[in-house]
């Protein structure tokens, strides 16, 4: 079904691997060239340095890289985008960092917080901030219900070739031939000011499909099939995955968006297709056809890996609680159900970290089925337009009963509405008892559709996190979401909730023709690209608050250490949560309020602690109030300073809180994972290893360190414990890879190596001036 080859290969005409070899053996690749049936490649031999620059990816990133290196890119892309929980930091950011207009297209988007259902006004305020932005600096701006972010860039905004930065981490168009790159805001900001986005060259991944899906089984199979594969790993972290094989032939455009949009789910950077006539109609059918060009790897590519997926053997799968990669087949589950529940609820039980708070799903067990209490088909990956008309063929004339069961569908944009309303596919899905609803992304993250206490919940979204459907467990309120294809979801609603794989429902389904008409756009969407207005005043609701002054990096660092987490992995949503908390994050302030909230309530309470005790050093400096003496004394040996040295220490040594986490950063791009600890006083985060470059990132354009331990001294710090990190200004400074720190605590002191890894020039700049605000302000 999938199978994973962690060694390099090579690719012959986008058709025949070889594995690794220095040089290719010209005369065995045409013998294989021959067996499959395709002509023969000139007898000169080819190095891996050679084949590296066959790739597709590797042709899209040098055209973008203004580096002159290949090995260290800076890139510079051809759009971004953003949707209303983002882009008002991000506008602002770019503002204090000296931005008069908006150098390269930009798309504002208001899809996540877009039903102004929480909170007053404040939503809606963040929407006319977007359109005043918009304006004022000459922005594309999609008012609510319109489109979700990816769904209007793809239609929009993709070209072959091309490059796409967004501060949503499924920023995702491969299949379109263009690479999106999901990150924090900070690095859109430094796009606006014509800055470049700056890696380290990527290793390179090939996704080899063959053969074709059997009917009823959809793109969420198949993508739910390559994360349960490769995620667990780390394989594919950080790489980009390139799409090849023959399989690409027999998929549509809107089954490849539907894989590629998952692709964030594996973790890795970016993800790139081969293009055919199939791309080539999807521009024509958008009015873009200047937008297409064939894209395919040369006649002999070479990757650092091999993911080959049958597609022919991929069966229905459903990803339990709570991560995508949590993988079985339908038919697996309903042969198994019990053992495989249990097993789930213990490992739930974990990540809650709620011992009174009772995860349990095998109650949700009828004659040996799950039955769930709800199906939803929403957002980016699964409201597009193929994917509810074969709900509409599964559920034609059927219905979803008149019980708990219930199903929402949430076509992807306005087009896509209008055009299945058009063939009356939503006429079938509502005489079938499916409400449908607007464009929205809540779903997706907790903010649309909450079941019911102890409910479950099947998604065709992106995420089963914790509390991805809006369970509020420090209420006592728990629910669970699983993922699976709208197919087999339709299937289930057909069968009343009783967990159904689409295979088993007999239907012939061909997707009927799709029209988009663009007039819905023309009448709504504000095109201000170049056409900035700086007469224009941006427009504040009482919500909107600007970030706090950030001190630069002090020669010396004493670090609380305020939270400590050991699970194997830490999501974004673990450090802030989503769902009803998006709509504050236009307010630093009140966002930081929820920190940590969900998996360690009193962190919030020890950073501030630990930040106004920082804030009076900061403001006693020349004569230190006698409680920050204090509280140096209870940490630092004051016998081994003379009076003098021990008042510069104390005007040298900024404190700040730090959070310790095994693989923080899995999931979102949202800045404000970082931010929020940031406005709390954090001034690093100690990690083992960073589960996403993204995250990374954020750390490091709030000004926040980003150091990592060895696994063998992951033990060694505990809440309430203290870090002293002398000279750590200069060794951010002169280029230091590693600084030595002091572990202060009741049982004594302990040295600790701090690892400065992988940052660049820019990088340190970044955290010796505090953050990207004052790195860009001076």
């Amino acid at each position: 079904m999938v199978h994973v080859r962690q060694n390099g290969v090579y690719l012959l005409k986008g058709r025949v691997m070889m594995d690794d070899m220095q040089p290719v053996n010209m005369a065995e690749a045409n013998r294989r060239m021959a067996n499959a049936g395709c002509c023969p490649l000139p007898e000169t031999a080819v190095d891996k340095d050679e084949a590296r620059k066959g790739t597709i990816a590797w042709r899209i990133l040098n055209s973008h890289n203004v580096s002159g290196e290949q090995s260290k890119l800076k890139l510079r892309f051809d759009a971004l985008t953003s949707h209303d929980i983002t882009y008002v930091g991000i506008v602002q950011t770019a503002c204090a960092s000296g931005m008069k207009e908006f150098s390269i297209p930009y798309v504002l988007t208001n899809c996540h917080n877009s039903l102004c259902a929480v909170g007053g006004t404040i939503n809606e305020d963040d929407h006319v901030f977007g359109l005043s932005a918009a304006k004022k600096f000459g922005g594309i701006f999609v008012p609510t219900h319109q489109a979700v972010i990816h769904q209007y860039m793809r239609e929009m905004m993709t070209g072959c070739g091309k490059m796409i930065l967004g501060s949503d981490s499924h920023t995702r168009y491969g299949a379109l031939g263009t690479m999106g790159i999901g990150e924090g805001g900070g690095e859109l900001v430094k796009q606006l000011l014509k800055r470049t986005y700056d890696i380290a060259y990527p290793d390179v991944v090939a996704i080899y499909l063959s053969g074709a899906p059997a009917a009823g089984v959809g793109p969420q199979d198949v993508a739910l099939a390559v994360i349960g594969a490769v995620f667990k790993s780390g394989f594919v972290k950080n790489k980009v995955l390139e799409f090849v094989g023959p399989g690409i032939d027999n998929l549509t455009v809107d089954f490849r968006n539907g894989i590629d949009v998952m692709t964030t789910e594996t973790t890795c950077l970016s993800s790139i297709w081969r293009t055919d006539e199939a791309v080539a109609e999807y521009y024509r059918i958008h009015g873009r056809p200047d937008g297409y060009r064939r894209l395919e790897p040369g006649d002999v590519s070479y990757y650092d890996g091999l993911i080959q997926v049958e597609l022919d053997k991929i069966k229905p799968m459903i990803a339990l609680p709570f991560h995508p990669s949590n993988v079985w087949s339908i038919e697996e589950l309903n042969q198994n159900a019990a053992d495989i529940l249990r097993q789930v609820e213990k490992e739930g039980q974990k990540q809650l970290e709620n011992p009174d708070l009772r995860f349990n799903l095998t109650h949700k067990l009828a004659k040996g089925r799950l039955k769930v209490d709800q199906g939803v088909v929403a957002g980016c990956a699964g409201g597009t337009f193929e994917n509810i008309a074969a709900m509409a063929g599964i559920l034609d004339g059927q219905s979803v009963g008149a019980d708990a069961f219930a199903l929402s569908v949430y076509p992807a944009s306005q087009p896509v509405s209008l055009a299945l309303s058009g063939n009356r596919m939503l006429e079938k899905l509502m005489l079938a008892g499916a409400t449908i609803r607007s464009a929205f992304c809540g779903p997706c993250f907790g903010a649309g559709d909450v079941p019911a206490n102890n409910g479950l919940s099947i998604r065709h979204t992106t995420r089963n996190f914790p509390h991805r459907e809006g369970s509020k467990p420090d209420n006592e309120q728990i629910a669970a979401v699983a993922l699976m294809d709208a197919r087999s979801i339709a299937a289930t609603a057909r069968n009343s909730g009783i967990l159904t794989p689409a295979t088993e429902v007999q239907m012939e389904f061909a997707p009927p023709a799709y029209h988009f008409n663009q007039k819905v756009y023309e009448n709504r969407v504000y095109q201000g690209f170049g056409q900035a207005k700086p007469a224009e005043e941006l427009v504040f609701g009482p919500n909107i608050a600007s970030w706090p002054a950030i001190r630069r990096l002090p020669e010396n660092l004493l670090l609380a250490v305020a939270a400590v987490i050991r699970d194997p992995v830490t999501t974004t949503d673990e450090l802030i949560p989503s769902g009803e908390t998006s709509s504050f994050r236009s307010n630093p302030y009140k966002l930081a309020e929820f920190t940590l909230s969900r998996k360690d309530p009193s962190y919030v309470t020890r950073a501030k602690a630990i930040q106004a005790m920082e804030q009076k050093r900061q403001s006693t400096a020349d004569n230190p109030a006698p409680e920050v003496d204090a509280y140096f004394r209870s940490a630092l040996p004051a016998a081994e300073y003379s009076d003098a040295a021990w008042q510069k220490l104390l005007r040298d040594t900024g404190l700040g809180s730090v959070i310790f986490a095994l693989k923080p950063g899995d999931g979102s791009a949202r800045e404000q994972a970082a931010s929020c600890q940031r406005v709390l006083g954090s001034d690093a985060n100690i990690a083992v290893e960073y589960a996403t470059k993204r995250y990374r990132s954020n750390l490091i354009n709030w000004g926040m360190i980003p150091f990592t331990v060895a696994a063998k001294d992951q033990d060694k710090l505990a809440v309430h414990d203290v870090i002293f990190i002398p000279g750590i200004r200069q060794a951010i400074s002169s280029d230091a890879e590693k600084v030595e720190a002091l572990v202060i605590n009741q049982a004594g002191k302990s040295s600790l190596e701090l690892r400065l890894e992988s940052l660049s020039r820019d990088d340190r700049d970044i955290l010796l001036a505090g953050s990207l605000i004052n790195y860009y302000a001076g």
